[in-house]
Formats: C-alpha cells, structure tokens, sequence
C-alpha cells in the first residue's frame, strides 16, 4: 500500500480537525510503518492559492499547520510530511493531466459549484480546474489508497478516470487507479454554540470550537459555556437525535475515549450537565495539555519546521520522479 493524503494550510487547527482527520492519519501511519508500507501527508499550499491568501498569512499559515500536525503525533520519521509547493511534479504533472482531464468531467464537480456560488464567472481557473491538480497528487505517486471523506469521493473517481483515460490512450499502464481507505469512522465535531453547524475557523465566535492552542483555563471556560439543554442525559442514544448540543458533547466524549455513544450514556445517564460538562472539559484538558505543550515548543523553532518539511519533500521528490518522466515519455515529451 501507499496511501497519499494532503491538509490546506488554514492556520490553528481547532477540536474538529482533530478528531475528524488527523488522529485518524496518526492511526495509518503507525500501520503503514508496521506494514513496511508508504504513508504521505502534505500541506496542499498549491490548493490554497486557487482563492487569493495574504501571502504573510499563507507563510505562517503552512508554519503552523506543520507544527499542529506534529504535535497531533504525525511523525516524521514513519509518514513523509511535506509541502505540496516544494515538490514541483504535482505541478507539472497536473499540466500533463490537463490534456486528459474533459471539461464535461470537471462541470460535474459539485464542490466548485458550491465553492464559486453565484459567482461562477469570477472564480479562478485554479478553482475550477483544482480537481485535476488533485488527480496529480494522487497519481505522481502511484497511491494505491486516498482517505476521502463524503465531500471528497466524486474527486477520486475523478482521479480514478484520469488515470485509466491516460493509459488507454498511450497505451501504458503507468497509473494506478486510487483506490479510497476506508479507515476508523471519522467524528463529526459540531459547534459549541450551534449543535447542527460543523466547528469550523470562520465561526466568527471563538467560543464555538476548541483550538488546539486553547490553554487548559480556555478549554474548560469554553465547555462550561457550551450550549446545551436542560433536560437529564437519556440511556438510549435515540433520546439525543432531537438535542443536537447535547448529542455533540456525548460525541466529543465518545471520540476521545474511543467509546461509543451508547457506552458514554451507560455511565451518565439520568445526570445532567452540570455533572456531564466537567467530566469532558477535564478529559479534554488532559487529551489537549501534551499536544499543546509541543505545538508550543514546534512554534519556538521555526527554522527545525522548515527543516522537517525540506527533508520530506526531497522523500517525496524522489518517489514522484519515476512517474513523472515516464509520463513526458508516454506523451512523446522525453527529454
């Protein structure tokens, strides 16, 4: 196996992108490493530029994203972690993928229309056409296997039908049709002040997420305030799909204890929040104090980041390579 997978450099990570994907990659890059297998994780800095970035605020962007991502436990010495900007095949494989990519294929892609909104004719040629940028992260490597959430899947067959498009047509079998992992269930963390809303960095309310960076004080002031209702945790999880706050804090406990939901209300059943809410703020402080006391220490030393990220991306170079010019070689453009 070599399963390839790719984060935009948003700046801090929040509770959310915890649970729901990183811990997650932690998970098979120790299997990957057990298994003598690949495991590639980049920062997509070529995708976040398809919208316009202060590029200050990108660089530091991509800065921060790598120390979180350390700190969370992707380790350096098991996965290749790497800047997507510093590996110039994604790049100039995506152009070569152009030529094979329809524009019939890319109007279908629901993301852009959603992406673009109303305003189709003034996104950029980068946000359309991103999806094949994709197809060439994937492909550069020959990845046997992409962790795709739901927003992600249409993407990969994308992908998928590059790949098999391009063999047929120069009659080569170069690229290996991504196949999706299908790894543990990600969580899906909600708002803290809106149990329907995913957490998310553009809630203009701090109060709604748990960053990664929140000190412990933070962290449990932002659990105590968390909107929820006033009624007892029921036995039966069904009793929570009409109390989406509360169904979120039972969520996020679950998560972090690897429980399911109906383990969590076998315990706190009958109880109200005022017993529910300090058991989780004290389990969230105590999951959250040794990521944070890295990712204080990674941030003190920017210049070993940049150094983790160089020697990634001369890794992942040098697995891209291969494909890459046997690519230019199958379209006649051997140098």
């Amino acid at each position: 196996m070599r399963i390839v997978s790719g984060i935009q450099p948003t700046g801090n990570l929040h509770l959310g992108n915890y649970l729901g994907a990183i811990r997650n990659w932690v998970k098979m890059q120790d299997a990957a490493a057990a298994a003598g297998d690949d495991c590639l994780f980049f920062l997509a800095d070529l995708h976040a530029i398809t919208v316009y970035n202060d590029p200050a605020a990108l660089a530091s962007n991509i800065r921060q994203m790598a120390a979180a991502l350390i700190a969370c436990g992707i380790d350096p010495a098991k996965a290749i972690l790497f800047r997507q900007a510093m590996v110039p095949a994604h790049a100039e494989l995506c152009w070569l993928l152009n030529g094979t990519a329809r524009i019939g294929w890319l109007n279908r892609m629901t993301q852009f229309k959603e992406k673009s909104g109303k305003n189709r004719e003034g996104a950029s040629v980068g946000l359309f056409a991103y999806p094949v940028l994709q197809a060439a992260d994937v492909l550069v490597y020959n990845a046997t296997h992409v962790p795709v959430g739901d927003d992600q899947k249409q993407h990969l067959e994308l992908a998928r039908d590059i790949a098999i498009k391009f063999n047929t047509d120069y009659g080569v079998d170069l690229f290996t049709p991504p196949e999706p992992f299908i790894g543990a269930t990600a969580a899906r963390i909600m708002s803290l002040r809106d149990g329907t809303a995913k957490m998310s960095k553009s809630d203009p309310s701090d109060m709604s997420r748990i960053n990664l960076n929140d000190d412990t004080d933070l962290v449990a002031q932002k659990i105590r305030k968390a909107k929820t209702d006033p009624a007892p945790l029921p036995e039966d999880p069904a009793g929570l799909d009409e109390r989406p706050e509360a169904k979120n804090l039972v969520g996020i406990f679950a998560a972090l204890t690897d429980q399911s939901v109906s383990d969590v209300l076998a315990r706190f059943a009958g109880q109200g929040f005022g017993v529910f809410k300090p058991a989780l703020a004290d389990l969230l402080v105590e999951t959250l104090r040794p990521i944070k006391a890295r990712l204080d220490r990674l941030n003190d030393d920017p210049a070993a980041l940049d150094a983790i990220l160089a020697d990634g991306a001369t890794r992942a170079a040098a697995l891209a390579a291969p494909t890459l010019v046997a690519a230019y070689a199958a379209l006649g453009l051997a140098k």
